[in-house]
């Protein structure tokens, strides 16, 4: 991926190291939001209500590793900006940029409070994206996912809910949430969720035909990414056994698909997960 030439957001807020309050994940959908992230991880549910805080942080102990990161997911989020700011542009609408928070161990959001074990996440209560950057060993070591592309498709699947957040999405879907019992509800959110997927194909498409943003590899590595944390894969490693109704993200196969149709056709309208007949 031919990222070290490109710009860096300024919509970044480095929180690493700061110590975050003992205290329960705060109620509501937010709290809901963080559970569910952890699930979908293989998370144990007990550890969100544990938060410990962040160790003493000395910007000097980053690795270099650490701080090609931090400058990698700045770059891949002002790539999404860039792409997103066009494309809506191209609709009469304005784009408004989200934040990227980056932490260590644990963070609080408009969300609630939440620990690194449940994975990078979007909050449209604060339209902020969280990441702790050890989750990219996470997925490079324990789901098999390595390569930067793989990185900014993770990257580009928050900024999809965002994107989501801005078109009411989000809203109608919480809405429809309302009254259902788990099995339909779990259903939106996979709808949600494989669209965020294909929200973030359309990114890599236009990025790659405005920038020649992507080398030999790197579309292999995103599809690798997309399959390694679909709900089937993660359940039968955290637990043994597969149960189809309590998918909340998509199988392997449905978030590969729609990742590859984003990617294949560029095109938002292309992204309609909740009127296709097999989401």
């Amino acid at each position: 991926m031919r990222w070290r030439q490109g710009r860096k957001s300024s919509n970044i807020e480095d929180r690493r190291g700061m110590r975050v309050p003992m205290k329960a994940v705060g109620g509501g959908i937010g709290g809901l939001i963080v559970l569910v992230i952890a699930l979908l991880l293989g998370a144990d549910p007990g550890q969100v209500s544990n938060i410990d805080p962040a160790s003493n942080f000395d910007p000097a102990s980053l690795s270099a590793e650490d701080r090609e990161l931090a400058d990698f997911v700045s770059v891949v989020l002002a790539d999404t900006e860039d792409t997103w700011s066009v494309l809506f542009a191209a609709d009469d609408r304005e784009y408004r940029e989200p934040t990227l928070v980056l932490f260590t161990g644990a963070v609080e959001s408009a969300c609630g409070f939440a620990q690194s074990a449940v994975g990078p996440f979007y909050c449209p209560a604060d339209e902020k994206v969280y990441i702790d950057l050890s989750f990219y060993r996470d997925l490079k070591d324990r789901h098999g996912a390595p390569g930067d592309f793989a990185q900014a498709y993770v990257i580009a699947h928050e900024v999809g809910h965002h994107v989501q957040n801005l078109l009411g999405i989000s809203e109608q879907v919480q809405s429809a949430q309302e009254g259902l019992g788990t099995i339909d509800a779990n259903r939106l959110s996979v709808m949600q969720e494989l669209q965020a997927d294909c929200f973030a194909g359309v990114w890599a498409h236009n990025a790659d035909e405005a920038r020649d943003l992507l080398e030999q590899g790197d579309v292999e590595e995103g599809l690798n990414a997309a399959s390694s944390i679909g709900d089937d894969r993660l359940q039968m490693e955290s637990q043994g056994r597969v149960t189809p109704d309590s998918f909340t993200h998509g199988s392997s196969a449905q978030r590969v698909s729609w990742f590859q149709t984003g990617l294949e056709s560029g095109d938002i309208n292309s992204c309609n997960t909740f009127d296709a007949a097999n989401p």
